[in-house]
């Protein structure tokens, strides 16, 4: 070999080996590039939510509003107009009734004790014009006349008065139960059927228990709607019970429904119960990534992403309340949150 071969296979196996590197250089700015992920922000704030429970249901005529009805005397039933779950009008006829033998002949007893006490008035009159009798005999006449008169009222009260009656509904509203049948006798003030008045519903509610459900209280808004509906109805907490039921281990909660809701006794319910009001941090839903760590969201610091564990505590709706570690300056990953990952270079660009 000669001296300038010599020379010249050091110099080429130098050029190569710079050519070579700065191909490597290259393709490791390239990698770089290519996992820098573009990225859209969001500043991080602070916002009022409401606990949300779900509850479970029905219908119920209000106990404070249902009423029994009933006759101050026995009976029997000749008639059933009416029967279990239907509305009826005021005035409207529910049952006919044949007043029991014995109000029929204390009836007749307290007529002829009137017509007595009439003719022994007219009597003690005569005399007394002609001063045969006193005052004192002409006013126990008179008051002989008004205790039989009040004894005739009494007993067609007690319905002996007639053949046979009816009981009419008090108002506008609902027969919710019957507790007799045609031809059955019935004791005086016996229980005949169950009324609920119109608007006078409830719904009766039951809630898994947890420590949300325990803090409800009255008055807190209730979403309910019924499983034959269309709509929603707001309603409100009257009772919240605080022991659980020993037959479902469920919680009691009974809610006040609107006039004219559309619901009807035995609608089964579904419901939501606003809970008391608590600040979080607001994030997009699309922000809040979730893999075998748990849930997360990513905040850009110094150019890269930065994971942070959040809990969520209001998942309903496309802006979830959650707690995490934040400060107001913080910029949450929107776009290009499923993309990142802890450390990753990233490019925001416009919101």
């Amino acid at each position: 070999m000669t001296h300038r071969a010599a020379f010249l296979v050091p110099a080429l196996a130098l050029v190569a080996t710079l050519l070579l590197g700065g191909c490597t250089g290259a393709q490791q700015d390239g990698g770089d590039a290519a996992t820098q992920v573009q990225i859209t922000t969001v500043p991080a704030q602070r916002q009022s939510f409401h606990d949300v429970l779900n509850a479970w249901g029905s219908v119920e005529a209000d106990p404070q509003r249902a009423r029994t009805l009933s006759l101050g005397h026995g009976g029997q039933i000749l008639a059933l107009h009416v029967s279990a779950g239907q509305a009826v009008r005021a005035g409207q006829a529910l049952l006919s009734i044949a007043p029991e033998p014995a109000a029929r002949n204390a009836y007749a007893q307290a007529e002829s004790t009137l017509a007595l006490a009439q003719g022994e008035l007219e009597r003690t009159r005569s005399l007394f014009e002609q001063h045969l009798a006193t005052e004192s005999q002409l006013a126990a006449a008179r008051k002989a006349l008004s205790d039989a008169q009040v004894g005739l009222e009494a007993q067609r009260a007690a319905g002996g008065g007639s053949a046979s009656e009816v009981l009419r509904a008090p108002a506008d509203g609902m027969v919710t139960t019957l507790a007799i049948g045609n031809g059955d006798r019935f004791a005086a003030d016996a229980p005949l059927l169950t009324f609920a008045p119109a608007q006078a519903l409830v719904g009766a509610l039951s809630l898994a228990p947890s420590e949300a459900a325990f803090n409800v209280q009255a008055g807190q808004q209730v979403r309910l709607q019924g499983a034959f509906a269309g709509g929603v109805v707001v309603g409100q907490v009257r009772t919240a019970g605080r022991s659980i039921d020993p037959q479902t281990r469920l919680l009691p909660v009974l809610v006040e429904l609107p006039a004219h809701a559309g619901l009807h006794p035995g609608d089964a319910l579904t419901a939501q119960i606003e809970g008391a009001a608590y600040s979080a941090w607001a994030v997009p839903r699309q922000a809040v990534v979730h893999d075998d760590a748990g849930d997360h969201l990513f905040i850009v610091q110094a150019g890269k992403a930065h994971r942070v564990p959040v809990h969520v505590r209001q998942p309903v709706g496309v802006v979830l309340g959650v707690e995490a570690n934040l400060t107001a300056q913080a910029r949450i990953i929107v776009e290009g949150a499923y993309e990142a990952e802890d450390g990753m270079p990233v490019q925001e660009g416009k919101q």
